[in-house]
């Protein structure tokens, strides 16, 4: 050992057995390794997919925060029109909102917050920015039912805004275009022709936004002519609305407010009308 000390003696004898029992070593511990590299991959592993779901979930949260934000910046954008609403006529008005659909799918109709205790009545218009949505069909004391523009057979007297000729927008069912009926062949109307309220049932105030013509169809054998339009407001698409609680025997002695939803070119005989939603 002191040879061994001092001199270095074993250290090739060292060397030899080292390298024939190397490879030994490295099988021996070959089950001690694979045991933590297993451990490791199945604890990264683990932690990637925790992970994962946990960016899945943030992900999840921050899409339907991002659509809350959507949908709250066009309800924003629906009430400032309302309001706007609100300060062009010369009558009052109620704020409605639309609480859900009748268990019909063939009827076209909502049911409202509002009733015969806000001061609701039957028949009321019922309006957003862009024009008429329908009209109050059935009421009650805290609640009311709301025919829309395209229930079948919902009439509304309307007037050309270009040559104020007169008519009715009838519903056709939901998914089909409104209806202008009972229409001699000549009658002056032409595609793109905005359609207005025309007052004289003394339900809806003159002047409101209702459709946009879309087809014409003329049939010369029967003198006859067949008219498709569009509603002017989105009658699906908003929950808030106003009712309006015109009284034309009130309103008689009031100027006729500017037509909301037109600009003020939209005047019976002028060719340049326009709805405020088409601009």
């Amino acid at each position: 050992m002191l040879i061994d000390f001092r001199y270095q003696a074993l250290n090739p004898i060292r060397n030899n057995v080292n390298w024939l029992l190397r490879p030994l070593e490295y099988i021996m511990m070959a089950p001690r390794n694979f045991f933590e590299a297993s451990s490791d991959y199945f604890t990264t592993r683990g932690t990637l997919d925790q992970e994962n779901r946990q960016m899945k979930a943030r992900q999840a949260e921050l899409s339907l925060l991002a659509n809350q934000s959507e949908y709250l910046q066009v309800e924003n954008d629906n009430l400032r029109q309302l309001m706007d609403l609100q300060k062009q006529v010369s009558f009052k008005t109620l704020p409605v909102e639309i609480l859900f659909n009748p268990p019909n799918p063939i009827s076209q109709r909502v049911v409202i917050n509002r009733g015969s205790s806000d001061g609701l009545k039957l028949g009321n218009p019922i309006a957003n920015g862009d024009g008429i949505l329908g009209q109050v069909v059935r009421i009650y004391d805290h609640s009311a039912e709301v025919s829309l523009l395209e229930d079948r057979d919902f009439a509304v007297p309307v007037q050309v805004a270009r040559n104020g000729l007169r008519a009715a927008v009838f519903g056709a069912g939901r998914g089909n275009p409104l209806e202008l009926r009972y229409l001699p062949v000549a009658s002056d109307l032409e595609v793109g022709d905005i359609l207005l309220t025309s007052g004289i049932d003394g339900v809806y105030p003159p002047g409101f936004a209702v459709a946009v013509i879309t087809r014409i169809e003329r049939n010369a054998d029967k003198n006859s002519s067949n008219v498709f339009c569009v509603p002017v407001a989105p009658v699906n698409r908003y929950r808030q609305a106003l009712a309006l609680l015109y009284d034309p025997q009130w309103n008689a002695k009031a100027s006729a407010p500017t037509a909301p939803g037109t600009t003020p070119s939209s005047a019976p005989g002028r060719r340049q009308t326009r709805t405020r939603g088409m601009q």
